[in-house]
C-alpha cells in the first residue's frame, strides 16, 4: 500500500521509515511528525492496513445506529473509527497505553471523540460495561478465555464479529464428523450460533502474522440453554481426551470410573437431607457395581459404540440427561465433575424437541 495510502487510513505505524535522499528539511520534519510505533507480536498487535476489509467487517456486523459496541484490542483505531461513523457509542477496551494515546489522538477535536470510551486494562481482568455487538480484530494468544468471556456476560450482547486465527476459527465453527470437531466446538456451539464470515490474508495486518484469519460470527442463544456448564465441560473433557475411541472403551477406563464414583460419594454426603431424590446412604455406594452402571446405561442408550468425533452437540446433551434419568430410577447418582444439576433443567429426548 503506498505511504499516502497508509497516512490518509490514520496508520501512523510506518514500516520502512523515509527512502534514501527525502532526508531534507521537508523530511526530516516528515519523519519527526510521523512517530514509529513498534508492534509486540507476542502480544498479538497486528494492526489491520486494509480499508476496504474494515469497510467489510463493519458491513457484515449488522450495526444498528443506536448500538453500543464494545471492541477489544483497538490498536491505532483504523476498525474503531469506522465502527464510530456508524454507530452511537464505542467502548475501546486497550491494554497497551500507547496505543491508548493514539486512539485519543485519533479522535481528538473531532465529532467522534464524544461517541469513544476508552477502558484502558486487561479484557480478561475486567468487569464489562453494557454493549449490544462486539467487533473485534481478537489478540490471538487470549482468543478462547475472550470467546467465553463474551459468552457468559449479562446482558446478553446481540452477537460478536470476531478475527480469529483460521484454523481456531474453523475449530468453532466444525460440525460433528469434520475433521477439526473438537471439544471448543461442541462447548461453544453449545452456547451460542457460530457461521464463518470470510477468510483473511496474513497481508492484510502490519506486522503480518504467520497464518492467515477468519471473521466469524457468534450469537448467543437466547434463551440461553439450562445447563451447569462444568458439569457438561466434565463430560466433554472426558468424551474428548480420546476423541476417535468409542465411549464404551473411554467410560470403562479405571481413572474415569474412579473420577466418577468419588464425585458421586462427595455429592451425596453434600445433598443428604437436601435432595430428596437421592436420599440413600453414602455408604450403600459401596456396595454398587458402578462400572457396570455406567456401561449399561451406554449400551443400552446406543451411545457405547459411538464416537465423539462423531456426536453432535445435541446428542452429547441428550446423553448428559441419560445419567441423570438413570440416577433417578436406581437411586445411584452418576455425576460427572462439578455441582449437580437440576433435573429440568435437562432437554427432552431428542425425538421430542421441537425443530431449532
Amino acid at each position: 500500500m503506498p505511504r499516502q495510502a497508509d497516512r490518509a487510513f490514520g496508520l501512523r505505524a510506518a514500516s520502512g521509515g523515509v527512502k534514501k535522499g527525502g532526508q531534507g528539511k521537508e523530511g526530516k520534519r516528515a519523519v519527526h511528525s510521523f512517530q514509529t510505533i513498534e508492534f509486540h507480536k507476542s502480544k498479538g498487535q497486528h494492526i489491520l492496513k486494509n480499508p476496504m476489509l474494515v469497510n467489510t467487517i463493519v458491513e457484515k456486523a449488522g450495526l444498528q445506529s443506536t448500538d453500543t459496541v464494545l471492541e477489544i484490542g483497538p490498536g491505532t483505531g483504523n476498525l474503531t473509527i469506522k465502527l464510530l461513523e456508524v454507530v452511537k457509542k464505542v467502548i475501546a477496551v486497550e491494554v497497551d497505553p500507547r496505543m491508548v494515546i493514539e486512539l485519543q489522538r485519533r479522535v481528538q477535536g473531532t465529532a467522534l471523540g464524544s461517541k469513544l470510551q476508552i477502558l484502558q486494562g486487561d479484557f480478561l481482568k475486567m468487569e464489562l460495561p453494557y454493549f449490544d455487538v462486539c467487533v473485534a480484530n481478537t489478540p490471538y494468544q487470549i482468543s478462547s478465555p475472550l470467546t467465553f468471556k463474551l459468552l457468559a456476560h449479562r446482558p446478553m450482547m446481540r452477537a460478536a464479529i470476531l478475527m480469529f486465527q483460521r484454523e481456531f476459527a474453523m475449530r468453532l465453527v466444525a460440525k460433528a464428523g469434520e475433521p477439526l470437531y473438537c471439544r471448543l466446538s461442541v462447548n461453544t456451539q453449545l452456547l451460542a450460533k457460530v457461521s464463518h464470515l470470510l477468510k483473511v490474508s496474513r497481508n492484510n495486518f502490519r506486522p503480518p502474522p504467520k497464518v492467515d484469519s477468519s471473521v466469524i460470527r457468534v450469537e448467543p442463544r437466547n434463551p440461553p440453554v439450562l445447563v451447569d456448564f462444568k458439569e457438561w465441560d466434565g463430560m466433554i473433557r472426558f468424551c474428548f481426551n480420546r476423541r476417535n475411541k468409542t465411549l464404551g472403551a473411554i467410560f470403562k477406563q479405571d481413572n474415569v470410573i474412579q473420577s466418577l464414583e468419588e464425585n458421586t460419594k462427595l455429592h451425596k454426603a453434600l445433598h443428604k437431607g437436601t435432595d430428596h431424590s437421592m436420599d440413600m446412604d453414602v455408604d450403600t455406594i459401596e456396595g454398587v457395581d458402578f462400572k457396570k452402571r455406567v456401561l449399561d446405561l451406554l449400551e443400552s442408550s446406543g451411545y457405547g459404540e459411538k464416537r465423539s468425533a462423531k456426536i453432535s452437540e445435541d446428542e452429547f446433551m441428550d446423553l448428559l440427561g441419560l445419567f441423570h434419568k438413570k440416577a433417578s430410577v436406581s437411586r445411584v447418582e452418576i455425576l460427572l465433575p462439578a455441582t449437580a444439576v437440576p433435573r429440568e433443567a435437562f432437554l427432552p429426548p431428542l425425538e421430542q424437541r421441537p425443530p431449532p
